[in-house]
């Protein structure tokens, strides 16, 4: 249906707030990352960017999230090309090729390095092997020529990752970890070629453009194997992004509502969105008035109200009753963009561990590189001058803490990985932490580990007609209660209320054609349906099983040493009954929100930390208050923004398997810790005597970082 002028003019209205400049949230994939240290760096840089309000960069995924008006957007790409950053709005394809594009140059860095260091450990190979007899001066000369030639393009064209990021870290007044590392590498180039240009002059006719070579090389195939990590945790993710297909509610001709896919949408389709959902594109109200959140739209944090004739955004989230909607356009994706900015968000926050370990790097790199100026000046003074360079590039490689800032990212990503295989996004930074310390587990019954079966009880006269009424304002909520009654029969046919109201663990009122309102809610612990301040008309019976794959999760969840308990609105009774069916440890029935956040915040008083399973719209606030939580598929968009893990598929069955996940990849960071601090114990000492040349400093420095990146990919598998 073609939009009126009038209602696209208003649209515009909206979107722009007259002259103040709508900021947006927008995603891009980032290539020239190339450690933990260049997404600090990045991020300082785009948040002194005039007109940016904030930016996250997360390195494990390359992935930038800014905000900031569409203008400022729409320049970043050019203004970070010349810094040495490319960035590409995160679409599939677009990233994809970004990630090609970034690991095909990384490769070619890596396959010059290693020629060259294999030519000039040929032309070098005389002066290792002539015993008894001295290399000619003039073949030691040409042989070191020949060497410099074939260094030149390792320092011009591979070791570039090296010395752009020491650059941007030095513009940015920062000691990134690529600093000692750059400084070795020139320190090392510059002396053997000032000693190769006059070999008689004071920095003696020694040369080291084998040991760079090989520093360089072994550097490269460390970065090249964690990048190839990196890609594929982001490839899963953005296929887990790509399979999590979004769906709305249509609303037919005659009344009947059908899901249907996003793309499907089309101008001028009436859509029905529940309290609790995301608007799926926009749209126009046709009935009663709506309040919805546009925060993370337009930056307004007072929710909006929005009455008859007035556009609602698509991705605004419904926070009043039940809403039915003409939608202006085709897709917008909104639904599909919430999803993608909670995966962005969980990718680009920094753990407190993180941040911790920024603050003690630049302190770190000082002591670093005030070391390797005493160990030179030391050797210069007291003890061998002639190697006190190979001390001072040993000491300043070996001590680059490569190894320790991949330590948590390369755990955390591994994860992130196989975790998004299973169809569960982890929103929060500390999730996994969290997880791994869990000691008590709270679910929510209804819709989580039980499904409900409805049945109306005793039709009389009219009863037919009342029970199709009954099933029309189910349809308009998520509730499995609603969702159960709606499977049971057909709407009837033609018949629409005038509005709808949905009251958080309360139920549904509806205003029919006669000004009279309806209520479908529960009394007594039974689901009624009736008119308001009356007896119910219509009752129905209903019963609950829990799903079938309920009895192995607890098993193997009390397997972990784990206590289970139920959090429930439902009837006392019911839920003790369910409890004891299952073998649970404690049972809670007739919460309200505020009792369940009651009790979860009591457990949390005496020591313990607990996880949260639920999928309702009163569900939010424990979700929030837990420790850490879970929403199930299916759950509303409340409970699924206040979640720390978000299940896009499959069964809670995998649950046990994602607590397992995350105490591994607690103890694989611990591993990886370990051993960086052990090798850098060991590494330093050996530098600082003389023991550990160049080269073998730079060859244990790359096995270190390959060694926790391949631990960490354990996880992943």
């Amino acid at each position: 249906m073609p939009v009126p002028s009038d209602q696209a003019a208003d649209k515009a209205a909206i979107r722009s707030h007259d002259s103040v400049p709508v900021l947006e949230e927008r995603a891009w994939a980032v290539a020239g990352l190339y450690c933990a240290a260049c997404a600090e760096q990045l991020r300082t840089q785009l948040r002194r960017t005039p007109g940016v309000q904030d930016a996250q960069v997360g390195y494990a995924a390359a992935l930038v999230v800014v905000r900031a008006p569409a203008e400022v957007q729409q320049q970043l790409p050019h203004a970070l090309r010349g810094r040495g950053y490319r960035l590409v709005p995160l679409e599939k394809g677009s990233a994809a090729e970004l990630r090609r594009q970034e690991a095909r140059t990384l490769l070619w860095r890596f396959f010059v390095a290693g020629f060259c260091m294999m030519q000039v450990m040929m032309l070098a190979a005389p002066t290792y092997f002539a015993e008894g007899a001295e290399v000619p001066a003039d073949l030691r000369q040409l042989l070191h020529w020949g060497s410099w030639m074939l260094s030149v393009p390792v320092m011009v064209w591979s070791a570039q990752p090296f010395l752009q990021g020491a650059w941007r870290s030095l513009q940015a007044g920062r000691l990134g970890m690529d600093v000692p590392v750059a400084l070795a590498l020139w320190v090392t180039f510059g002396v053997s070629s000032l000693a190769l240009f006059d070999p008689a002059g004071p920095w003696g006719r020694e040369v080291y453009f084998d040991s760079l070579t090989m520093f360089v090389a072994f550097l490269l195939g460390a970065r090249w194997f964690e990048q190839r990590a990196r890609h594929a945790a982001a490839a899963e993710l953005a296929a887990l992004l790509a399979d999590g297909a979004q769906r709305a509610r249509r609303e037919s001709a005659d009344g009947r509502v059908q899901e249907v896919a996003l793309g499907d949408l089309q101008g001028g389709d009436v859509l029905r969105v529940a309290l609790g959902e995301t608007v799926p594109v926009d749209a126009l109200l046709l009935e009663g008035e709506a309040l919805v959140d546009e925060a993370l739209l337009s930056g307004e944090s007072e929710p909006q109200r929005r009455r008859v004739g007035d556009t609602l955004l698509g991705g605004s989230l419904n926070l009043g009753q039940p809403l039915r909607l003409r939608a202006l356009g085709g897709v917008h994706q909104g639904r599909a963009a919430e999803l993608a900015r909670l995966l962005q968000a969980g990718l680009t926050q920094r753990p407190a561990a993180t941040a911790l370990a920024d603050r003690w790097a630049q302190p770190f790199l000082a002591a670093v590189l005030l070391l390797a100026l005493l160990a030179g000046v030391g050797w210069s003074l007291w003890v061998t001058p002639q190697q006190a360079l190979q001390v001072v590039c040993a000491v300043l490689i070996v001590t680059c803490p490569c190894a320790f800032a991949l330590a948590q990212p390369a755990a955390r990503v591994a994860s992130h990985r196989r975790l998004a295989r299973q169809g569960l996004l982890l929103q929060r930074p500390e999730a996994l932490e969290a997880l791994a310390r869990v000691d008590r587990v709270w679910f929510d019954k209804t819709g989580t580990l039980t499904r409900p079966l409805l049945q109306p009880r005793e039709l009389r006269a009219g009863g037919l007609a009342l029970l199709g009424r009954a099933v029309v304002l189910a349809s308009w909520s998520r509730h499995p209660l609603s969702q159960a009654l709606a499977r049971c029969a057909a709407g009837e046919p033609g018949w629409r209320w005038r509005e709808v109201q949905e009251r958080p663990g309360q139920g549904l009122r509806g205003l029919d054609g006669e000004g009279r309102w309806w209520r479908l809610e529960r009394e007594a612990g039974e689901l009624v349906f009736g008119p308001e301040g009356e007896a119910a008309w219509l009752g129905f019976d209903s019963r609950e099983e829990a799903q079938p794959f309920v009895p192995g999760l607890m098993a193997e969840a009390r397997g972990l040493g784990l206590r289970l308990g139920l959090l429930s609105g439902d009837r006392p009774q019911r839920v003790a009954a369910l409890a004891q069916q299952l073998g649970l440890d404690d049972a809670l029935g007739g919460c309200s929100p505020e009792d369940k956040v009651a009790r979860v915040a009591a457990d949390q008083a005496q020591g313990r930390r607990v996880l949260m399973v639920g999928d309702g719209v009163n569900d939010g606030p424990v979700l929030a208050r837990a420790d850490a939580s879970l929403a199930v598929p299916g759950a509303s968009p409340l409970a699924a923004r206040a979640a720390d893990v978000l299940m896009l598929r499959g069964e809670l069955s995998c649950l046990p398997e994602l607590i397992r996940q995350a105490r591994r990849t607690e103890a694989i960071t611990r591993q990886n810790l370990l051993w960086a601090a052990a090798y850098n114990g060991l590494a330093i000492p050996l530098a600082l005597a003389g023991w550990l040349p160049p080269w073998a400093a730079g060859l244990g420095m790359a096995l270190s970082s390959l060694l926790v990146v391949g631990n960490s990919l354990r996880l992943g598998r």
